[in-house]
């Protein structure tokens, strides 16, 4: 949401400083124009040169430049911005932005900014504690301000405790969030994602390549746009970081349908991206299975169909959207598995492009409605892939 976002970020004189660089590494790689105001005191912390280098932009400091006396007109840049992120923020700035004190030129700015302002607070933790402080903080964000809360961790002074600036990746997250559109506030969706897996014995089972990437994506561009979502994910080596996911592991086939058909009555809807398992050992071995023998049979008996079973109680109001995975007759067999799992539309996974299907950070999908229209989209990261759905949802559903 930042391409093309015209963003000022100011930074004051903090050792957190030096977090600045990868926060302006971290905005262009999004796509967003940055233009940087530093304080006099900043300049100790992290060069300018530095700074202006990953910006490409010259740096501002001063009212007038110093080298041909050109105005930096602080009205010019809070009506150029589409947002104001001052990071780190130190409790001398926040003061005097609570009362108006305009001695620099990152300030005189933050007053005329007509943009949202994002603050990131970096002080020692009695700093922060101090009601002094904590009063300041609460009179920013009545006045507008949208205040990235520091974490607790390991401080400049030696302590320990709430006051390190919140860390760039987090930074970009919470205002990337800001710009998101909020099409499904409100919403309730459950997600699938991730593969099952079947025990054989304590040490071996029934598994496939799966690696949850797809359904996290889809479970983050959700909550970006205000659900509330509940993943539910078998066993994969991913974190949901967005304060709107919340996380259910599960392991087996079993548990995933228990645990979606406890859930699915109270959602808006579902995406059920898992790959499940298809069958389960009919017997579980409680001991290793030792090699006695060359060749060894294991019976299976098919798992319980999450899908067809919440196909069935799904509920005019809910929508439910289904993957398929077919390396035969795609199209034909996806349109099949949707009619028979009442699904308001199929996402047919393709694995005719070798950059695209388990694992991989790319997919290549095509959307197949229940009228027959379908979509084709080209190789794109999973996150855009799931924006794509989630713009179909929002288009033909909500």
């Amino acid at each position: 949401m930042l391409q093309g976002k015209k963003i000022i970020l100011g930074v004051t004189g903090s050792i957190a400083a030096y977090k600045s660089a990868q926060l302006i590494r971290l905005l262009a790689k999004e796509g967003a124009e940055i233009k940087v105001i530093m304080t006099p005191l900043a300049k100790e912390f992290i060069t300018p040169l530095t700074l202006a280098t990953l910006s490409k932009n010259p740096i501002l400091v001063d009212f007038f430049n110093p080298e041909n006396g050109d105005w930096n007109s602080h009205v010019d840049l809070g009506l150029w911005a589409d947002a104001y992120i001052i990071a780190p923020a130190t409790a001398n700035t926040i003061g005097k932005m609570v009362h108006g004190v305009a001695d620099n030129l990152l300030l005189t700015t933050y007053l005329s900014a007509r943009c949202p302002v994002f603050v990131a607070p970096a002080m020692d933790l009695d700093m922060f504690a101090h009601p002094s402080t904590r009063k300041n903080i609460e009179i920013l964000k009545s006045y507008g301000n949208k205040i990235i809360e520091p974490t607790v961790g390991h401080l400049a002074s030696g302590l320990e405790g709430k006051g390190r600036m919140e860390e760039p990746e987090n930074i970009v997250q919470f205002i990337d969030d800001y710009f998101e559109p909020k099409n499904m506030l409100g919403k309730k969706i459950l997600i699938t994602a991730g593969p099952t897996y079947e025990k054989i014995d304590p040490v071996r089972f029934v598994g496939n390549y799966s690696s949850g990437k797809m359904g996290f994506a889809l479970a983050e561009a959700c909550a970006k746009q205000g659900a509330e979502v509940t993943l539910i994910c078998g066993p994969v080596y991913m974190s949901a970081k967005h304060p709107n996911i919340k996380r259910f592991n599960v392991e087996s086939a079993n548990e995933m349908y228990k645990a979606v058909m406890s859930k699915f009555e109270t959602m808006d809807g579902a995406i059920l991206c898992a790959a499940v398992a298809d069958f389960t050992p009919i017997v579980l071995n409680e001991n290793k299975l030792k090699r006695e023998k060359d060749n060894l049979i294991l019976e299976l008996k098919p798992t319980l169909d999450i899908a067809a079973a919440v196909g069935k109680i799904k509920k005019h109001e809910q929508f439910l959207v289904g993957f398929a995975l077919e390396t035969s007759n795609e199209e034909a067999n996806a349109k099949e598995k949707m009619e028979r799992k009442n699904f308001d539309f199929i996402v047919l996974n393709s694995l005719q492009d070798p950059n695209s299907g388990f694992g991989f950070d790319t997919n290549k999908v095509s959307i197949i409605h229940r009228s027959g229209f379908m979509r084709k989209f080209d190789l794109k990261t999973k996150l855009s892939v799931a924006y794509d759905i989630v713009n179909e949802i929002n288009t033909l559903i909500f």
